[in-house]
């Protein structure tokens, strides 16, 4: 899937909002940017397509916050981890549905839209998570 929408943060978070998960490829060169950026920091080229990836990968690593900043502390013991997508893209996001001491890296988690546990208004952009 390509779409002529500008290759901006905004622009990402918009597909999010959609259930999407796009990245940037650089039509110079074919490397794949996530989150997208308007120049490619491989060639320096400036023409991208706009790419649809499934969000299925393995957990990389992870932490576990005890103590919450004053907005996430309802959600305290939660962990924080970095999916690493097929194809070698990492993305970071709360872990849900799975207690924190059953993580274990390197096991299967894939990036959920919408249902995320987040009562805060705060980030202000779409939510994601990381779900088993």
């Amino acid at each position: 899937m390509s779409t002529q929408e500008p290759f901006t943060i905004e622009q990402f978070y918009k597909f999010l909002s959609q259930d999407k998960l796009m990245v940037g490829k650089c039509l110079k060169c074919g490397k794949i940017h996530l989150p997208p950026r308007p120049l490619c920091d491989s060639c320096y080229g400036i023409q991208f397509e706009w790419m649809q990836i499934s969000g299925k990968g393995k957990l990389l690593t992870y932490t576990v916050i005890h103590i919450a900043p004053t907005q996430f502390q309802n959600l305290a013991p939660y962990a924080i981890g970095i999916l690493e997508l097929d194809g070698g893209l990492k993305i970071p996001g709360m872990i849900q549905e799975i207690p924190p001491e059953q993580l274990k890296i390197g096991m299967d988690l894939h990036v959920a839209f919408g249902a995320c546990d987040a009562s805060q208004n705060w980030p202000q952009w779409t939510k994601y998570c990381l779900k088993p």
